[in-house]
């Protein structure tokens, strides 16, 4: 490798390094002090680079790929408030465990505190929400630092990816030239001769990390095993999970095995799939848990991050059973602080262990009688959702024109995904009518959404990183104001070349804080919690050059949809809703069924 100065050298050996360590793509704001970096990425055969003007969007974009594949994106900036917007994406990250490789390009140290321009104090800038943070050496044409810069290389992208995946941070001080200019003596002729492992490093990585998984204790095994093959009531609750941490075939055999109801959040990866076929897999939990009656479980082995549903999570909180979370990084996801088990261990193999321990108690080994029997707690699952679904149909065909309801939206969307598809649904509503609303297929989807900080800024620049990963459909359902919020990620439908079906639900404002006390105090609700904006989004998708519809009603909504995702490019289809109706459609639909699941028991 030959480089007409360090600067230069020093972005072509770390670029270099990460592509030998499994990086395959990057998203690129532009800048100056990022020079050496983007120059070297651009012209770098097995990086895909991605060009995002908008620093936030941009590390946001890069965390949407890192959901969708389990691999970490690199995301480069220059200094300054540049390397700031990308916090917000960080704390996602850190907190739902997507791996994220952040590069920021700084000013020389002798700079630092020193009122130089666009000069701030970048170290160790996100805290402790990365994973592993290092300020490199400043370039220089030696062979110990040339290998330092390979061997951080291959640390970042381990740490990124290991058992806690997660963002890591690489701060890149760098000083002028920055641009490959030539300089004569800036970097020696017979550095390559003198130094070759340095210069061109070796045949894959420089080091090779070996990752391991976090196996369950025997012991510990057998005795939960044990519990959950005698309970009667027994329950397994799984959360939100990135892509690929449970084999569902795996948490297959253990249904089989134990016949227990799988309560599978929209974003667990498991309410959609082959598991749906012929297992206990229910979706409209949200609706029932709370019923007069319903019993508490004997045992409830949970796996992945809280529910979405607060209906179950109070239903967790407030029984009197025990409860195993498995979790394989020691972060203790318990908000509730009512599990009477922890387990260490990575969930795959915690769930593999339990299959293979388990005593075969699936229905087909009959059933011992009585309300609390394992036949008739299962029962009980498929009747109330049952119910549930019946209830949502019916109250979809009895919708209003003009009014259409916004749970009967997701489920349209999630009933007419093609297979396979990737899902994006936004905070505040729109996961929470998903996880309520979207009923279990068989069908290939992958469900996404960023519950990590659970924020709505950054949602579609999120949604179209994980559709830059896929050859699949894409599909985001957003919010007004998510959609307002990130408004400059819609640049990358054409930079970038992703295209989707963006579903914006339209109620003019913070639809969700209808569900919430403050609701009842009028004012200041209505102008400082719902916050009606009163934009016309059809100017936006002029803006970015995308197609634009507005629905009318829900079937005007399932016409348009269907039509969407057989089209090429990007369609934006805006549906208005009444936030505060559908808040109270969702409250008498609630109600009905739990009268029809109490009156049913």
């Amino acid at each position: 490798m030959t480089a007409p100065n360090r600067a230069t050298l020093w972005g072509r050996t770390l670029v270099d390094e990460l592509a030998k360590s499994g990086v395959t793509a990057a998203v690129v704001s532009p800048g100056s002090r990022s020079t050496p970096l983007t120059v070297a990425l651009a012209e770098h055969d097995d990086i895909e680079t991605y060009s995002v003007l908008d620093e936030r969007s941009a590390a946001f974009f890069a965390l949407g790929r890192g959901r969708r594949t389990g691999e970490p994106t690199a995301v480069v900036c220059t200094s300054g408030t540049a390397a700031a917007n990308y916090h917000p994406a960080v704390i996602e990250a850190n907190q739902s465990r997507v791996p994220l490789l952040v590069l920021t390009a700084d000013r020389p140290a002798e700079l630092t505190d020193s009122g130089a321009n666009q000069t701030v104090d970048q170290a160790k800038l996100y805290g402790d929400a990365v994973r592993w943070y290092k300020t490199l050496p400043e370039p220089a044409p030696e062979a110990r630092r040339l290998r330092s810069l390979r061997v951080a290389a291959d640390r970042a992208v381990a740490e990124t990816t290991g058992s806690d995946p997660g963002p890591v941070h690489l701060n890149f001080p760098v000083a002028k030239p920055l641009e490959p200019t030539e300089t004569p003596g800036d970097v020696p002729d017979s550095l390559a001769d003198e130094a070759p492992l340095a210069v061109d490093g070796r045949d894959g990585p420089f080091v090779r990390t070996t990752s391991g998984r976090l196996e369950p204790n025997d012991a510990a095994m057998d005795e939960i095993a044990a519990a959950l093959g005698s309970a009667e009531r027994g329950l397994i609750v799984a959360g939100p999970l990135n892509p690929g941490v449970t084999d569902p075939e795996v948490v297959g055999e253990l249904l089989d095995a134990t016949g227990v109801p799988l309560l599978a959040d929209p974003l667990s990866g498991l309410r959609h799939g082959p598991l749906v076929a012929d297992r206990p897999v229910f979706g409209g939990y949200d609706s029932y848990l709370d019923a007069a009656g319903w019993p508490d479980p004997d045992i409830a082995l949970r796996i992945g991050a809280s529910p979405t549903s607060k209906v179950l999570r109070r239903y967790l909180a407030e029984a009197d059973a025990r409860q195993v979370v498995v979790d394989p990084a020691g972060d203790w996801p318990e908000a509730e602080f009512t599990a009477t088990d922890y387990v260490e261990a990575d969930p795959g193999a915690a769930v593999s262990a339990l299959a293979e321990r388990v005593e075969d108690r699936s229905p087909a080994d009959g059933d011992r009688g009585g309300d609390a029997s394992a036949a008739a707690w299962r029962t009980r699952f498929e009747r109330a959702e049952a119910a549930h679904w019946n209830l949502l149909d019916e109250a979809t065909e009895s919708a209003t024109a003009g009014t259409p309801f916004e749970g009967a939206v997701l489920s349209e969307v999630v009933t007419g995904a093609p297979d396979p598809a990737t899902v994006f649904v936004s905070n505040s509503m729109p996961v929470r009518d998903c996880d309520r609303f979207g009923r279990p297929r068989r069908a290939d989807l992958t469900v996404l959404g960023n519950r990590g900080a659970s924020g709505i800024d950054g949602i579609t620049s999120t949604a179209l990183g994980a559709g830059s990963a896929t050859e699949g459909p894409l599909v985001l359902v957003t919010g007004d104001l998510a959609y307002y919020h990130d408004a400059n990620g819609l640049l990358s439908v054409a930079r970038c070349g992703v295209d989707a079906t963006i579903v914006l639900i339209n109620n003019d404002g913070g639809g969700i804080f209808h569900i919430l006390p403050i609701e009842a105090f009028d004012p200041p609700f209505t102008e400082q919690f719902v916050t009606p904006h009163g934009l016309d989004f059809e100017h936006s998708a002029d803006m970015y050059d995308l197609s634009f519809r507005r629905a009318t009603d829900i079937d005007d909504f399932a016409g348009a949809y269907r039509e969407s995702l057989t089209s090429e490019g990007t369609q934006v289809i805006e549906i208005r809703t009444d936030g505060e109706a559908s808040h109270r459609r969702r409250e008498r639909l609630h109600e009905r069924v739990c009268e029809r699941v109490a009156e049913d028991r």
